[in-house]
């Protein structure tokens, strides 16, 4: 779909890879300020990935200018950052439904278009998944090529290391373009992040054209003959004998260069991939290039609220407090009163509400960039030694260490708490992101407790329950917001106890975190149900459920979490238990993926809200109006 918008003249006429190279090459600097232009306008209703997307938008213009997609294949790490692919790739007019029920996603997805390769959302997995595309290229004799687009705040994920390795080893014919802006959401951290910067700030060694290209073409003749151009552009090219990392495992190494220069990429790019083997090629890139403001502040606008495209201004926000800013509060003043509390996160600061906490108490903080797994085994050896550490995690992320959590923490039965933050369904962000899962996972696991605050109080309740206690536990929290709990509220709650809210023995609903919003929105002007918040998940309060299931005719269970192992099936496999054979009803998110919507949308659709719980009990018999 065409605009027909005098503004981006360039960018009138491109809707696919094959239009675009109907353009010089001298006309892409335009085509990518349009395209920046276009994403300010669509990111401007909020939520979506600003920063990070213009500050790829050069790369890709010169990748798609140099392959020849869908043929040639080109990766996304996590692909937040890849809007102006979607754009050139003949999906302009849908950009205003990204995020939206129907509507695009916010990363790659091999379902949504024949350009993208890979289903993404996660960190640090292009070069795998770029490294079994150019292996399967090999395998079935097929001659199209591939190119991977990793950021190095991924590059600091074990998998992407990993993964270079065996690209090392293999020695496919590929290209990697590091896009180095030296962030991932906060700041990236660790040694290979000191690394790149200390590539970006050294002398250049080469002497003179005439020694590298010598040196050059002992491996590489082609690359050797670029190096005069590359030269009087200050570019530097290691060679294999060099301390880089990259060369070290077997790739070749070129860079960094200049992101932003789209007209050296593209003649780099050409170039580089007509070589044999892998090739890295180092760009040094500004998230939020082209707005002051965003390159000055990146974390402030990597996903901003709705904005003004024209001025830029904030549009007026209502005041609110999220479970993040509840769970940030609570272990930040934690932390004053015991000395054991260690935090522990990875690279979720801002995400999880740590900024703060990161302040108070740095010597007790602990970002370990994009690696789960490390979290949490750090977290192991820290318990060991006679620390409290929290491992502050997203549900979606926590999945990339259950091995972690099981071996490393659960088998000794290690003092580690785990902070679940978008615990349940996210909403926009879609099925590689909505923590739906861990309720299921978390609860095989012997010896680990498993925890659903109502509100900010119970949070910091089952926080310190769980210092004092001892022991894994998990307590989980959705996206959204809470009433803020008073400074010093420590509420005492009786480990794996339930509370009964509202009498009444007909029927009764069990419900936990955000499921019991919608339960107690059904049940207002209800009598004869009874309604329970079943706070603990794991252990049960299993004389509470014995009292219910004996007095009441049938139970209805409602979750955040896939139906699938979650809370209702340990209802049912604790009635098993104990010889009860009351009828229950489970609620909650159906075994499929969720795709994006609003959180409130997707809860409807799974059947799970409070129109869908009295549904629930009308077909049970009870005398309830069906519509809220």
């Amino acid at each position: 779909m065409r605009s027909g918008s005098s503004l981006s003249p360039l960018l009138d006429r491109v809707s696919s890879p094959e239009e675009l190279k109907t353009l010089s090459v001298e006309q892409l600097p335009q085509l990518a300020r349009e395209i920046r232009d276009e994403i300010v306008r669509v990111c401007s209703v909020g939520g979506l990935h600003l920063a990070s997307s213009l500050g790829a938008t050069d790369l890709i213009v010169a990748l798609h200018y140099v392959l020849n997609s869908p043929h040639d294949k080109i990766l996304f790490d996590v692909g937040h950052q890849a809007y102006a692919h979607k754009i050139l790739t003949g999906r302009r007019g849908q950009m205003s439904t990204i995020k939206k029920e129907g509507g695009l996603s916010g990363f790659t997805r091999v379902s949504e278009s024949p350009h993208d390769v890979s289903t993404v959302g996660h960190a640090s997995t292009s070069l795998a998944s770029a490294l079994g595309t150019a292996l399967a290229r090999d395998a079935l004799g097929q001659s199209y090529k591939v190119a991977a687009v990793i950021g190095d705040g991924a590059l600091t994920g074990g998998m992407a290391l990993a993964a270079l390795n065996t690209i090392g080893d293999k020695q496919p014919n590929m290209l990697v373009v590091l896009n180095d802006n030296e962030m991932s959401i906060s700041e990236n951290v660790g040694a290979m992040s000191r690394f790149m910067r200390g590539l970006q700030v050294q002398k250049w060694f080469q002497e003179g054209e005439g020694a590298s290209k010598k040196a050059l073409s002992s491996f590489s003749k082609p690359l050797a003959d670029m190096l005069s151009r590359v030269k009087s552009s200050t570019r530097h090219f290691f060679d294999p004998a060099s301390i880089n990392p990259f060369a070290a495992m077997g790739l070749r190494y070129v860079g960094p260069v200049d992101g932003h220069d789209v007209i050296e990429m593209a003649w780099l790019m050409e170039r580089l991939l007509d070589l044999e083997g892998p090739t890295i090629l180092h760009v040094a890139t500004r998230k939020g290039k082209g707005l002051d403001f965003a390159e000055a502040d990146p974390i402030k606008w990597h996903g901003p609220a709705q904005f003004d495209p024209v001025t830029h201004e904030f549009a007026a926000a209502k005041s609110s407090y999220s479970w993040s800013n509840a769970f940030g509060d609570a272990v930040t003043e934690l932390a004053r009163l015991d000395q054991r509390l260690f935090v522990i996160t990875p690279a979720m600061r801002e995400g999880s509400g740590l900024v703060e906490y990161s302040k108070v108490h740095p010597s007790r903080y602990l970002d370990v960039g994009i690696a789960e797994e490390v979290a949490v085994t750090a977290a192991a050896g820290m318990s060991l030694q006679g620390l409290r550490p929290v491992v502050a995690i997203y549900s979606t992320f926590l999945q990339r260490a259950y091995d972690q959590v099981l071996h490393d923490v659960a088998i000794e039965h290690l003092p580690v708490i785990f902070a679940i933050d978008r615990a349940g369904v996210v909403g926009a962000d879609g099925a590689t992101h909505n923590g739906v899962f861990d309720l299921s996972f978390l609860r095989s696991i012997p010896g680990l407790s498993i925890g659903l605050p109502r509100d900010a109080a119970e949070l910091r309740g089952m926080l310190k329950g769980a210092l004092e206690r001892g022991g894994p536990v998990a307590i989980r929290y959705p996206r959204g917001n809470t009433p803020r709990a008073e400074v010093g509220t420590w509420p005492e709650l009786a480990w794996g106890s339930w509370e009964r809210l509202k009498p009444g023995g007909e029927v009764v609903v069990l419900a936990a975190g955000k499921a019991l919003e919608y339960a107690e929105a059904a049940l207002r002007d209800v009598p004869g149900v009874g309604l329970v918040n079943a706070r603990f998940v794991k252990p049960l309060d299993g004389a509470m459920l014995r009292e219910v299931a004996l007095s009441a005719r049938a139970l209805v269970t409602v979750e955040d979490n896939t139906v699938v192992g979650g809370f209702g099936a340990a209802i049912l496999e604790a009635l098993s238990a104990l010889g009860l054979s009351t009828p229950v009803r489970v609620l909650g998110v159906p075994d499929e993926f969720q795709e994006h919507a609003t959180v409130e949308r997707v809860h409807a659709l799974s059947g799970m809200d409070a129109q869908a719980i009295r549904t629930v009990l009308a077909e049970l018999g009870v005398a309830v109006p069906i519509e809220l």
